[in-house]
């Protein structure tokens, strides 16, 4: 009988098949991510940290709210701090992206500053929008390395209102301007949190200009 070997090209196909298909390894089998359900976690343990307390919240009430069963969640994290973790990781994500997306070199800074006023105020306060609050009052939660994960992104946050208000101190609309001036603008718009409601007759625009007013002590 004539013995057929087999071409390079078989050899390199049949190895590129035997490198794709790794051996099955023994155990137990290898939960297939789902991001929705991560982010369903995500969403409704910042809705219940915020409204109800990190402390007094427990992952059977997490697990709860996001339609699951009590034991589903170990497969996105390990522990309840985790998910806090996660949950200002995403908050802080999203409010850099949206500052972001301004294009504030474009504008006249006190119209760039209104801009960053009215987005944070958006990001603090507009239904749904749980995850920013949550750090404002759970950071102390979070681990040394937690909040080193995090503070890379604020200080980016943080950088874009420095230019900004930079360029409103150069103009000479921030009249005496100090070195602690976003301390107090964040301090006062952070607080919002704890007095602001929707249905009191004032929208985020007027919100926004309110709190130019009072800061530069001049109308828009």
């Amino acid at each position: 009988m004539k013995t057929i070997k087999p071409s390079p090209a078989n050899v390199a196909a049949d190895t590129a098949v035997a490198h794709a298909q790794p051996p099955r390894k023994r155990g137990r089998p290898v939960q297939p991510a789902d991001q929705s359900l991560r982010q369903a976690l995500i969403e409704r343990a910042a809705e219940l940290f915020r409204h109800q307390g990190y402390g007094q919240t427990s992952v059977r009430d997490i697990a709860a709210a996001a339609g699951v069963q009590a034991g589903s969640w170990f497969y996105h994290f390990k522990t309840k701090q985790e998910i806090l973790h996660a949950v200002i990781k995403h908050g802080m994500t999203q409010a850099l992206a949206e500052i972001e997306s301004l294009d504030l070199a474009a504008l006249p800074p006190r119209e760039a500053l209104w801009q960053l006023v009215r987005v944070h105020l958006n990001t603090l306060l507009a239904p749904h929008h749980d995850f920013v609050p949550v750090m404002l009052y759970e950071w102390h939660v979070l681990s040394e390395d937690e909040r080193a994960s995090i503070i890379g992104l604020k200080d980016r946050y943080e950088a874009i209102w420095d230019g900004v208000l930079e360029r409103l101190q150069v103009s000479g609309e921030w009249a005496a301007p100090t070195r602690l001036d976003r301390l107090f603008l964040f301090g006062m718009l952070n607080w919002t949190v704890q007095w602001y409601r929707p249905d009191a007759g004032v929208g985020l625009d007027e919100l926004a200009d309110q709190a130019l007013q009072f800061l530069l002590r001049s109308e828009r």
